[in-house]
Protein backbone atom coordinates (compact mmCIF):
# COMPACT_ATOMS: atom_id res chain seq x y z
CA UNK A 1 0.00 0.00 0.00
CA UNK A 2 1.45 3.96 -0.71
CA UNK A 3 0.89 5.97 1.95
CA UNK A 4 0.67 9.41 0.34
CA UNK A 5 2.59 12.14 0.99
CA UNK A 6 -0.47 14.42 2.73
CA UNK A 7 1.00 17.36 2.51
CA UNK A 8 0.23 17.51 -1.75
CA UNK A 9 -3.27 17.59 -0.32
CA UNK A 10 -4.65 20.61 -0.31
CA UNK A 11 -8.20 21.57 0.96
CA UNK A 12 -9.97 24.75 -0.15
CA UNK A 13 -12.33 26.77 1.69
CA UNK A 14 -16.21 26.96 -0.04
CA UNK A 15 -16.94 30.00 1.48
CA UNK A 16 -20.81 29.97 1.33
CA UNK A 17 -24.22 28.22 -0.06
CA UNK A 18 -22.98 29.57 -3.68
CA UNK A 19 -19.58 27.72 -4.00
CA UNK A 20 -17.45 31.02 -4.10
CA UNK A 21 -14.09 29.65 -3.22
CA UNK A 22 -10.73 31.00 -2.11
CA UNK A 23 -7.46 29.14 -0.44
CA UNK A 24 -6.87 28.69 3.25
CA UNK A 25 -5.58 25.50 3.93
CA UNK A 26 -8.16 24.24 5.78
CA UNK A 27 -11.29 22.75 5.76
CA UNK A 28 -14.81 24.44 6.38
CA UNK A 29 -18.52 24.01 6.91
CA UNK A 30 -20.88 25.37 4.31
CA UNK A 31 -24.11 26.65 5.71
CA UNK A 32 -26.70 25.36 2.96
CA UNK A 33 -30.87 25.66 3.09
CA UNK A 34 -32.45 22.64 2.33
CA UNK A 35 -36.24 22.11 1.34
CA UNK A 36 -37.12 20.94 4.96
CA UNK A 37 -35.09 22.61 7.10
CA UNK A 38 -32.36 25.04 7.64
CA UNK A 39 -29.58 22.95 8.52
CA UNK A 40 -25.36 23.12 8.08
CA UNK A 41 -23.99 20.47 4.63
CA UNK A 42 -20.51 20.02 5.41
CA UNK A 43 -19.02 20.14 2.17
CA UNK A 44 -15.29 20.46 1.39
CA UNK A 45 -13.02 20.07 -1.58
CA UNK A 46 -10.01 18.36 -2.22
CA UNK A 47 -7.59 18.68 -4.61
CA UNK A 48 -4.49 16.75 -5.14
CA UNK A 49 -1.95 17.25 -8.43
CA UNK A 50 -0.95 14.72 -10.32
CA UNK A 51 0.59 16.48 -13.77
CA UNK A 52 1.20 19.21 -16.06
CA UNK A 53 1.19 18.09 -19.33
CA UNK A 54 1.89 19.76 -22.89
CA UNK A 55 0.66 17.93 -25.94
CA UNK A 56 2.20 18.01 -29.11
CA UNK A 57 0.32 20.49 -31.32
CA UNK A 58 -1.42 22.22 -28.28
CA UNK A 59 -1.23 25.60 -28.12
CA UNK A 60 -1.97 25.20 -23.61
CA UNK A 61 -0.79 23.05 -20.87
CA UNK A 62 -3.32 20.79 -19.08
CA UNK A 63 -3.10 20.64 -15.38
CA UNK A 64 -4.30 17.41 -13.86
CA UNK A 65 -5.13 16.63 -10.69
CA UNK A 66 -6.48 13.01 -8.69
CA UNK A 67 -9.94 11.95 -9.08
CA UNK A 68 -10.83 10.77 -5.74
CA UNK A 69 -14.65 10.37 -6.45
CA UNK A 70 -15.68 7.50 -8.94
CA UNK A 71 -17.26 5.88 -6.41
CA UNK A 72 -17.38 5.58 -2.45
CA UNK A 73 -17.72 3.38 0.27
CA UNK A 74 -18.09 3.04 4.17
CA UNK A 75 -17.95 -0.43 5.97
CA UNK A 76 -20.46 -0.85 8.33
CA UNK A 77 -18.03 -2.35 10.60
CA UNK A 78 -15.41 0.56 10.00
CA UNK A 79 -14.69 3.07 12.71
CA UNK A 80 -17.73 5.75 12.21
CA UNK A 81 -15.23 8.21 10.15
CA UNK A 82 -13.73 5.50 7.64
CA UNK A 83 -14.94 6.09 4.32
CA UNK A 84 -13.00 4.79 0.83
CA UNK A 85 -13.54 6.21 -2.61
CA UNK A 86 -11.83 5.34 -6.05
CA UNK A 87 -10.82 6.78 -8.78
CA UNK A 88 -11.67 5.43 -12.15
CA UNK A 89 -9.16 4.34 -15.23
CA UNK A 90 -7.39 8.05 -15.22
CA UNK A 91 -7.26 10.78 -17.45
CA UNK A 92 -8.53 10.51 -20.48
CA UNK A 93 -9.50 12.92 -23.32
CA UNK A 94 -11.97 12.61 -26.07
CA UNK A 95 -9.81 12.80 -29.58
CA UNK A 96 -12.99 15.51 -30.66
CA UNK A 97 -12.17 17.28 -27.39
CA UNK A 98 -8.63 18.34 -28.48
CA UNK A 99 -9.03 21.59 -30.02
CA UNK A 100 -11.24 22.44 -26.90
CA UNK A 101 -8.92 20.93 -24.11
CA UNK A 102 -5.65 21.55 -25.28
CA UNK A 103 -5.78 24.02 -28.42
CA UNK A 104 -4.48 20.91 -30.60
CA UNK A 105 -5.63 21.29 -34.79
CA UNK A 106 -8.78 19.02 -35.88
CA UNK A 107 -7.57 15.93 -36.72
CA UNK A 108 -5.03 15.51 -33.34
CA UNK A 109 -6.41 11.50 -33.57
CA UNK A 110 -9.44 9.95 -34.85
CA UNK A 111 -12.80 10.93 -34.32
CA UNK A 112 -14.81 7.62 -31.50
CA UNK A 113 -11.12 7.32 -29.58
CA UNK A 114 -9.24 8.43 -26.46
CA UNK A 115 -6.20 10.38 -25.93
CA UNK A 116 -4.39 9.27 -22.41
CA UNK A 117 -1.79 11.98 -21.43
CA UNK A 118 -0.49 9.94 -18.60
CA UNK A 119 -0.90 6.10 -19.82
CA UNK A 120 1.07 4.89 -16.47
CA UNK A 121 -1.63 5.68 -14.33
CA UNK A 122 -3.09 3.12 -11.52
CA UNK A 123 -6.72 3.04 -10.78
CA UNK A 124 -6.66 3.60 -7.04
CA UNK A 125 -8.99 3.13 -3.84
CA UNK A 126 -8.77 5.80 -1.44
CA UNK A 127 -8.81 5.34 2.39
CA UNK A 128 -10.16 8.61 4.44
CA UNK A 129 -10.98 9.77 7.53
CA UNK A 130 -14.43 11.93 6.88
CA UNK A 131 -16.45 13.71 9.56
CA UNK A 132 -17.96 16.95 10.40
CA UNK A 133 -14.78 18.68 11.30
CA UNK A 134 -12.48 18.33 8.15
CA UNK A 135 -11.45 15.55 5.90
CA UNK A 136 -8.43 13.31 5.60
CA UNK A 137 -6.27 11.19 2.87
CA UNK A 138 -5.14 8.25 4.96
CA UNK A 139 -3.51 5.80 2.06
CA UNK A 140 -3.79 5.21 -1.55
CA UNK A 141 -4.18 1.72 -2.89
CA UNK A 142 -2.85 1.28 -6.42
CA UNK A 143 -4.44 -1.48 -8.45
CA UNK A 144 -1.75 -3.89 -9.30
CA UNK A 145 -2.04 -7.62 -10.95
CA UNK A 146 -1.03 -10.86 -9.92
CA UNK A 147 2.51 -10.23 -9.47
CA UNK A 148 2.36 -7.03 -7.73
CA UNK A 149 2.60 -4.56 -10.81
CA UNK A 150 0.41 -1.82 -11.23
CA UNK A 151 -2.41 -1.87 -13.36
CA UNK A 152 -2.90 0.61 -15.68
CA UNK A 153 -6.45 2.16 -17.05
CA UNK A 154 -5.78 1.86 -20.64
CA UNK A 155 -8.12 0.45 -22.84
CA UNK A 156 -8.69 -3.00 -23.71
CA UNK A 157 -7.43 -4.57 -26.59
CA UNK A 158 -10.87 -4.04 -28.87
CA UNK A 159 -12.11 -6.75 -30.71
CA UNK A 160 -15.60 -8.17 -32.39
CA UNK A 161 -17.15 -9.15 -28.90
CA UNK A 162 -15.24 -6.37 -26.48
CA UNK A 163 -15.53 -3.13 -28.98
CA UNK A 164 -13.31 -0.43 -26.98
CA UNK A 165 -11.49 2.68 -28.29
CA UNK A 166 -7.71 2.81 -29.87
CA UNK A 167 -5.03 4.62 -27.45
CA UNK A 168 -3.33 7.89 -28.19
CA UNK A 169 -0.85 9.51 -26.22
CA UNK A 170 -0.25 13.18 -25.65
CA UNK A 171 1.99 13.53 -28.72
CA UNK A 172 -0.50 11.82 -31.12
CA UNK A 173 0.91 8.47 -31.14
CA UNK A 174 -1.01 5.53 -31.43
CA UNK A 175 0.11 2.53 -28.66
CA UNK A 176 -1.39 -0.90 -27.89
CA UNK A 177 -4.54 -2.10 -25.58
CA UNK A 178 -3.50 -3.25 -22.77
CA UNK A 179 -5.31 -6.62 -21.58
CA UNK A 180 -5.02 -5.97 -17.78
CA UNK A 181 -6.62 -2.45 -18.40
CA UNK A 182 -8.82 -1.31 -15.82
CA UNK A 183 -11.95 1.27 -16.01
CA UNK A 184 -13.26 0.66 -12.34
CA UNK A 185 -16.49 2.48 -11.26
CA UNK A 186 -17.81 1.26 -7.54
CA UNK A 187 -16.42 -0.74 -5.06
CA UNK A 188 -17.33 -2.42 -1.95
CA UNK A 189 -15.39 -3.17 0.82
CA UNK A 190 -15.94 -6.72 3.15
CA UNK A 191 -15.18 -7.21 6.50
CA UNK A 192 -12.27 -9.61 5.24
CA UNK A 193 -10.52 -6.70 3.96
CA UNK A 194 -10.91 -7.33 0.15
CA UNK A 195 -12.70 -5.33 -2.54
CA UNK A 196 -15.59 -6.20 -5.18
CA UNK A 197 -15.16 -3.75 -8.09
CA UNK A 198 -17.55 -2.83 -10.82
CA UNK A 199 -15.84 -2.21 -14.28
CA UNK A 200 -16.91 -1.19 -17.49
CA UNK A 201 -14.42 -2.24 -20.30
CA UNK A 202 -15.41 -5.90 -19.78
CA UNK A 203 -17.51 -5.41 -18.24
CA UNK A 204 -16.63 -7.01 -14.94
CA UNK A 205 -16.80 -7.73 -11.62
CA UNK A 206 -13.24 -7.79 -9.69
CA UNK A 207 -12.12 -9.31 -6.46
CA UNK A 208 -9.17 -7.19 -4.82
CA UNK A 209 -6.83 -8.34 -1.96
CA UNK A 210 -6.25 -5.99 0.81
CA UNK A 211 -3.68 -4.59 -1.02
CA UNK A 212 -4.98 -3.87 -4.17
CA UNK A 213 -4.67 -7.33 -6.39
CA UNK A 214 -6.93 -8.85 -8.62
CA UNK A 215 -7.60 -12.02 -7.28
CA UNK A 216 -10.03 -12.46 -10.08
CA UNK A 217 -11.86 -10.86 -12.66
CA UNK A 218 -15.29 -12.33 -13.75
CA UNK A 219 -16.17 -10.87 -17.62
CA UNK A 220 -18.93 -12.15 -20.10
CA UNK A 221 -19.04 -15.73 -21.11
CA UNK A 222 -16.57 -15.70 -24.25
CA UNK A 223 -15.16 -12.04 -23.07
CA UNK A 224 -12.17 -13.91 -21.22
CA UNK A 225 -10.71 -15.47 -24.30
CA UNK A 226 -9.91 -11.99 -25.36
CA UNK A 227 -8.62 -11.12 -22.15
CA UNK A 228 -6.05 -14.06 -22.41
CA UNK A 229 -3.06 -11.94 -22.24
CA UNK A 230 -4.09 -10.57 -19.35
CA UNK A 231 -1.58 -11.48 -15.73
CA UNK A 232 -4.29 -12.56 -13.52
CA UNK A 233 -7.29 -14.63 -13.44
CA UNK A 234 -9.79 -13.89 -16.08
CA UNK A 235 -13.41 -15.89 -15.87
CA UNK A 236 -16.08 -16.08 -17.93
CA UNK A 237 -18.66 -16.65 -15.74
CA UNK A 238 -21.17 -13.90 -16.25
CA UNK A 239 -24.22 -13.72 -18.80
CA UNK A 240 -23.19 -13.56 -22.38
CA UNK A 241 -25.70 -10.76 -22.95
CA UNK A 242 -23.80 -8.15 -21.22
CA UNK A 243 -21.22 -7.99 -23.89
CA UNK A 244 -23.73 -5.75 -25.54
CA UNK A 245 -22.43 -3.36 -22.85
CA UNK A 246 -22.38 0.60 -24.40
CA UNK A 247 -18.51 1.49 -24.49
CA UNK A 248 -18.15 3.66 -21.97
CA UNK A 249 -21.58 2.08 -19.82
CA UNK A 250 -20.50 -0.63 -18.24
CA UNK A 251 -20.91 -1.97 -14.24
CA UNK A 252 -21.03 1.12 -12.85
CA UNK A 253 -23.34 0.46 -9.22
CA UNK A 254 -22.33 -2.05 -7.61
CA UNK A 255 -23.23 -3.09 -3.60
CA UNK A 256 -22.97 -5.96 -1.11
CA UNK A 257 -25.84 -7.10 1.11
CA UNK A 258 -25.50 -6.89 4.80
CA UNK A 259 -24.63 -10.48 5.50
CA UNK A 260 -22.11 -10.09 2.34
CA UNK A 261 -23.64 -13.22 0.23
CA UNK A 262 -25.06 -11.16 -2.40
CA UNK A 263 -23.57 -8.34 -4.25
CA UNK A 264 -26.02 -6.23 -6.68
CA UNK A 265 -24.11 -5.30 -9.71
CA UNK A 266 -25.77 -2.68 -12.40
CA UNK A 267 -25.87 -1.22 -15.67
CA UNK A 268 -24.89 2.49 -16.03
CA UNK A 269 -27.16 2.92 -19.44
CA UNK A 270 -29.50 -0.19 -21.13
CA UNK A 271 -27.31 -2.26 -23.23
CA UNK A 272 -26.81 -1.59 -26.63
CA UNK A 273 -29.19 -4.57 -27.95
CA UNK A 274 -28.86 -5.27 -30.56
CA UNK A 275 -28.03 -2.04 -31.77
CA UNK A 276 -26.16 1.08 -30.51
CA UNK A 277 -29.46 3.05 -31.49
CA UNK A 278 -31.06 0.76 -29.02
CA UNK A 279 -29.57 2.00 -26.05
CA UNK A 280 -29.78 5.55 -27.06
CA UNK A 281 -34.16 5.30 -26.65
CA UNK A 282 -34.19 2.35 -24.06
CA UNK A 283 -35.34 2.74 -20.31
CA UNK A 284 -34.56 -0.41 -19.16
CA UNK A 285 -31.38 -1.15 -17.47
CA UNK A 286 -30.25 -4.52 -16.05
CA UNK A 287 -29.62 -4.86 -12.17
CA UNK A 288 -28.04 -8.56 -11.22
CA UNK A 289 -28.14 -10.55 -7.81
CA UNK A 290 -24.53 -12.40 -7.58
CA UNK A 291 -24.11 -15.07 -4.90
CA UNK A 292 -20.77 -14.98 -3.54
CA UNK A 293 -21.25 -18.74 -2.23
CA UNK A 294 -21.36 -20.10 -5.64
CA UNK A 295 -20.08 -17.64 -7.86
CA UNK A 296 -23.26 -17.58 -10.04
CA UNK A 297 -26.03 -14.77 -10.93
CA UNK A 298 -29.08 -15.51 -9.17
CA UNK A 299 -31.24 -12.78 -10.32
CA UNK A 300 -31.75 -9.97 -12.76
CA UNK A 301 -34.22 -7.24 -12.76
CA UNK A 302 -35.27 -4.57 -14.79
CA UNK A 303 -34.31 -0.77 -13.18
CA UNK A 304 -36.51 1.79 -15.57
CA UNK A 305 -34.85 5.16 -15.93
CA UNK A 306 -36.44 8.13 -15.43
CA UNK A 307 -37.36 10.57 -18.60
CA UNK A 308 -34.57 13.19 -19.25
CA UNK A 309 -37.06 16.30 -18.64
CA UNK A 310 -37.51 15.36 -14.90
CA UNK A 311 -33.84 15.93 -14.32
CA UNK A 312 -34.72 19.87 -13.85
CA UNK A 313 -31.11 21.30 -13.51
CA UNK A 314 -30.45 19.83 -16.54
CA UNK A 315 -31.94 21.39 -19.66
CA UNK A 316 -32.26 18.12 -21.96
CA UNK A 317 -34.82 15.66 -23.74
CA UNK A 318 -32.12 12.88 -24.80
CA UNK A 319 -32.97 9.87 -22.99
CA UNK A 320 -28.51 8.53 -22.66
CA UNK A 321 -27.57 11.13 -20.88
CA UNK A 322 -29.85 9.66 -17.92
CA UNK A 323 -26.72 7.51 -16.60
CA UNK A 324 -27.04 5.11 -12.80
CA UNK A 325 -23.67 6.13 -10.98
CA UNK A 326 -23.67 4.35 -7.76
CA UNK A 327 -25.57 2.09 -5.77
CA UNK A 328 -25.80 1.15 -1.92
CA UNK A 329 -27.40 -1.92 0.02
CA UNK A 330 -29.35 -0.77 3.11
CA UNK A 331 -31.02 -4.67 3.42
CA UNK A 332 -31.15 -7.72 1.51
CA UNK A 333 -32.98 -6.68 -2.13
CA UNK A 334 -33.36 -3.03 -0.35
CA UNK A 335 -31.04 -0.23 -1.73
CA UNK A 336 -30.17 2.93 -2.83
CA UNK A 337 -29.37 4.16 -6.15
CA UNK A 338 -27.96 7.48 -7.68
CA UNK A 339 -29.89 8.23 -10.81
CA UNK A 340 -27.97 11.30 -12.58
CA UNK A 341 -28.02 13.86 -15.54
CA UNK A 342 -24.64 15.89 -14.96
CA UNK A 343 -26.32 18.72 -12.60
CA UNK A 344 -29.43 16.66 -10.65
CA UNK A 345 -28.79 13.96 -8.30
CA UNK A 346 -31.52 11.63 -7.82
CA UNK A 347 -31.74 9.17 -4.86
CA UNK A 348 -33.80 6.38 -5.23
CA UNK A 349 -34.72 3.90 -2.50
CA UNK A 350 -35.38 0.54 -4.26
CA UNK A 351 -37.17 -3.05 -3.33
CA UNK A 352 -36.32 -5.91 -5.58
CA UNK A 353 -39.24 -7.49 -3.71
CA UNK A 354 -42.37 -7.88 -6.43
CA UNK A 355 -40.21 -7.13 -9.34
CA UNK A 356 -39.53 -10.04 -12.40
CA UNK A 357 -36.40 -12.27 -12.21
CA UNK A 358 -35.86 -12.34 -15.95
CA UNK A 359 -32.43 -13.94 -15.12
CA UNK A 360 -31.90 -17.17 -17.60
CA UNK A 361 -35.20 -15.96 -20.03
CA UNK A 362 -34.90 -15.58 -23.54
CA UNK A 363 -34.51 -11.84 -22.61
CA UNK A 364 -30.69 -13.04 -21.52
CA UNK A 365 -30.15 -14.88 -25.25
CA UNK A 366 -28.34 -12.64 -27.78
CA UNK A 367 -30.58 -12.46 -30.85
CA UNK A 368 -33.86 -12.22 -29.40
CA UNK A 369 -36.09 -9.94 -30.92
CA UNK A 370 -37.30 -7.64 -29.75
CA UNK A 371 -34.78 -7.09 -27.29
CA UNK A 372 -35.91 -6.25 -23.85
CA UNK A 373 -34.14 -2.62 -24.74
CA UNK A 374 -36.65 -2.49 -27.23
CA UNK A 375 -39.45 -3.75 -25.48
CA UNK A 376 -42.37 -2.41 -23.66
CA UNK A 377 -42.16 -3.86 -19.91
CA UNK A 378 -45.98 -3.58 -19.85
CA UNK A 379 -46.85 -5.64 -23.08
CA UNK A 380 -43.83 -8.11 -22.26
CA UNK A 381 -45.27 -9.01 -18.78
CA UNK A 382 -42.45 -7.75 -16.82
CA UNK A 383 -42.46 -5.65 -13.41
CA UNK A 384 -39.72 -3.65 -13.21
CA UNK A 385 -37.86 -2.52 -9.63
CA UNK A 386 -40.43 -0.24 -7.39
CA UNK A 387 -38.32 3.28 -6.98
CA UNK A 388 -39.24 5.79 -4.25
CA UNK A 389 -37.73 9.06 -4.98
CA UNK A 390 -35.77 9.73 -1.46
CA UNK A 391 -33.66 13.08 -2.94
CA UNK A 392 -33.58 15.07 -5.78
CA UNK A 393 -30.66 17.97 -5.58
CA UNK A 394 -32.37 20.49 -7.91
CA UNK A 395 -35.44 20.18 -4.70
CA UNK A 396 -33.38 19.62 -1.94
CA UNK A 397 -30.01 20.92 -2.15
CA UNK A 398 -30.26 23.51 -4.91
CA UNK A 399 -27.34 24.98 -6.33
CA UNK A 400 -24.67 23.24 -3.81
CA UNK A 401 -24.23 20.06 -4.97
CA UNK A 402 -21.62 19.56 -7.79
CA UNK A 403 -21.77 17.90 -10.97
CA UNK A 404 -21.28 14.65 -11.94
CA UNK A 405 -21.83 12.85 -8.47
CA UNK A 406 -20.91 9.58 -8.45
CA UNK A 407 -20.21 8.29 -4.85
CA UNK A 408 -22.29 7.31 -2.04
CA UNK A 409 -20.62 6.08 1.59
CA UNK A 410 -23.69 5.37 4.00
CA UNK A 411 -22.47 6.42 7.41
CA UNK A 412 -23.51 4.46 10.27
CA UNK A 413 -25.81 7.38 11.46
CA UNK A 414 -27.51 7.19 7.61
CA UNK A 415 -26.22 10.25 6.99
CA UNK A 416 -24.71 10.33 3.39
CA UNK A 417 -20.97 11.32 2.45
CA UNK A 418 -21.45 12.39 -1.76
CA UNK A 419 -18.33 12.89 -4.42
CA UNK A 420 -18.35 13.75 -7.74
CA UNK A 421 -16.18 12.31 -10.96
CA UNK A 422 -13.70 15.74 -11.33
CA UNK A 423 -12.53 13.94 -14.70
CA UNK A 424 -8.76 14.63 -13.07
CA UNK A 425 -9.41 18.59 -13.28
CA UNK A 426 -9.35 18.31 -17.22
CA UNK A 427 -12.70 20.92 -17.55
CA UNK A 428 -10.54 22.53 -14.58
CA UNK A 429 -13.66 21.00 -12.08
CA UNK A 430 -13.11 20.39 -8.72
CA UNK A 431 -13.53 17.48 -6.29
CA UNK A 432 -16.08 17.71 -3.45
CA UNK A 433 -16.89 15.65 -0.62
CA UNK A 434 -20.27 16.73 0.72
CA UNK A 435 -22.40 15.20 4.30
CA UNK A 436 -26.04 14.91 3.88
CA UNK A 437 -28.57 14.19 6.45
CA UNK A 438 -30.52 11.04 6.22
CA UNK A 439 -32.53 10.32 3.50
CA UNK A 440 -36.41 9.91 4.51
Amino acid sequence: MDKNQLGFLVFILLASAGLSSCGNGGNTIVPAVTAATATVTPQFKVFQPQDVVLFSGGTKKVPLDIAFGSAAFHLQTDPANIVYTMSDRGPNIKCKDSFKVFGAAVGFCPTGNKIFPVPSFSPSIFKWQIDHTGVTLLETIKMKDAAGKPITGVSNPSSVLLPTEANYDKNAVAFAGDPNGLDPEAFVKMQDGTFWVGEEYGPSILHLSATGRVIERLVPSGVEVQLAAATYPVVGSLPAILSKRKLNRGIEDIAISPNEQFLYFLMQSPLANPAVADYKTSRNARLFKFDLVTKTVVGEYVYQLDLPATFSADATTVQSNVKLSEMVATGLDQLIVLERVSNTTKLYRINLAGATNIFGTNWDVIGTLPSLEQSNLITAGIASISKTLAMDSSVDYPGLLPPKVEGIGLLNNNELVLINDNDFGIFASPTQITIIPPLP
